[in-house]
């Protein structure tokens, strides 16, 4: 018998920008579709933000603006992540998409941690020097309320 293959869960982020005359019910449908898709593919929406209608940094099929929003998606079966790129080209309420997968930035990051951990323990520590026997303090100048080179 064999052994069920553990897989990582992955952490995806999913950004897709509307058309700016969408109403929003339409939005909100296709949100629906998305999230029944991600589960039924074995992943989890964890959050879906309505981002509003933002000017472009440029034209998108014609279009200065267009309407955000953000899906954070949690699975482990890339074909989840095909699929919802799949109906996000056929539909044409989509001008835009992008999905990123941030678990391997995080993973990146935790591995740049550790390298500076154990470079820091390798390095000898430096100890302060022992303090010196210091002069004693001199005294305090005088203060005259105007310096002595400009009385005269």
């Amino acid at each position: 018998m064999e052994e069920p293959t553990i897989i990582e869960e992955r952490l995806y982020d999913l950004i897709f920008i509307c058309r700016p005359a969408t109403p929003e019910e339409e939005i909100d449908k296709l949100i629906a579709i998305l999230e029944h898709t991600a589960v039924e593919r074995g992943g989890k929406v964890e959050k879906a933000e309505k981002w509003g209608a933002k000017r472009l940094a440029y034209r998108v099929h014609r279009h200065r603006e267009g309407y955000y929003v953000l899906l954070t998606l949690r699975g482990t079966h890339s074909d989840m992540v095909h699929e919802l790129e799949r109906r996000l080209k056929v539909s044409d309420l989509v001008i835009k998409f992008q999905t990123v997968r941030l678990d391997e930035e995080m993973k990146r990051q935790k591995k740049l941690a550790q390298r500076r951990e154990r470079k820091a323990a390798r390095r000898p520590r430096r100890t302060p020097p022992a303090p010196a026997a210091t002069p004693p303090a001199a005294p305090p100048a005088p203060s005259g309320g105007e310096p002595a080179a400009a009385a005269g």
